[in-house]
């Protein structure tokens, strides 16, 4: 009888090891594909208004990132009403940007015919230097086109 006992316990232990063997597979495969879809997960600004804010921005060129709440508002109407914003984005902390980079894109969201409706904001960990935006469209530029970004902004 007290070997019966004392392999129902080594059986119960045997059980309770594999059991929790398996469980660290499990988690360790959750994880890693976890880990692997948001590592290789390409990051860009929105272009919808879903979870958007009824919240503008204090200026049209930020030096600090924008709220994404805010930039989805921003795509809907610029500064809380009227025609939808459009909203250029750059990251120059993952990419070398050239020495006039932001002295160019200051001056282009500057004019006169664009001060109301465009603004320029750094994008933290955007997997692209330089990304414009405006309601369901984005152009990624490769590099600083002021005739791209004019053509885009103006469509």
């Amino acid at each position: 009888m007290a070997r019966h006992k004392e392999n129902k316990k080594q059986t119960s232990f045997a059980q309770i090891t594999k059991r929790f063997i398996l469980l660290l597979v499990v988690g360790a495969i959750f994880y890693g594909g976890y880990y692997y879809y948001y590592t290789n997960q390409e990051i860009l600004p929105p272009t919808d208004v879903t979870g958007h804010i009824e919240a503008n921005p204090d200026e049209h060129i930020m030096e600090k990132p924008m709220r994404i709440a805010v930039h989805k508002h921003m795509l809907e109407h610029a500064d809380g009403e009227g025609s939808p914003g459009i909203i250029i984005n750059y990251n120059c902390d993952d990419f070398s940007c050239e020495k006039d980079f932001l002295v160019k894109l200051k001056t282009i969201v500057n004019k006169e015919e664009y001060k109301d409706f465009v603004y320029l904001a750094p994008f933290t960990g955007m997997t692209e230097k330089l990304v414009i935006t405006k309601y369901n469209q984005q152009e990624i530029l490769e590099s600083l086109s002021e005739e791209k970004l004019k053509d885009f902004i103006n469509i």
